[in-house]
């Protein structure tokens, strides 16, 4: 899993927040879409770069890899940095 870098810009703006994300998980376990659901612009897109990045291990269905759709939640905090909720 590859952790949001808190965006240059925003750290000296003081801009914190959460952003919500929805992404799908192809069938080889690769994000292959991601959707902003609640976002904080200026730390929308290092949400997103860092989540397009992930590998899971791919969902079976009757023994058939299939794909899913998950939230995420990044968060991003002056004080601790940026990181992911669960």
């Amino acid at each position: 899993m590859v952790e949001p870098e808190y965006p240059r810009l925003a750290r000296k703006a003081n801009i914190e927040g959460i952003v919500i994300l929805e992404c799908t998980i192809s069938p080889a376990g690769r994000v292959s879409d991601v959707r902003v659901l609640r976002g904080v612009p200026m730390l929308d897109e290092a949400a997103i770069e860092a989540v397009k990045q992930w590998v899971f291990t791919p969902t079976l269905l009757d023994g058939v890899p299939v794909p899913v759709i998950m939230t995420v939640t990044v968060s991003f905090s002056l004080k601790k940095g940026s990181g992911i909720l669960r």
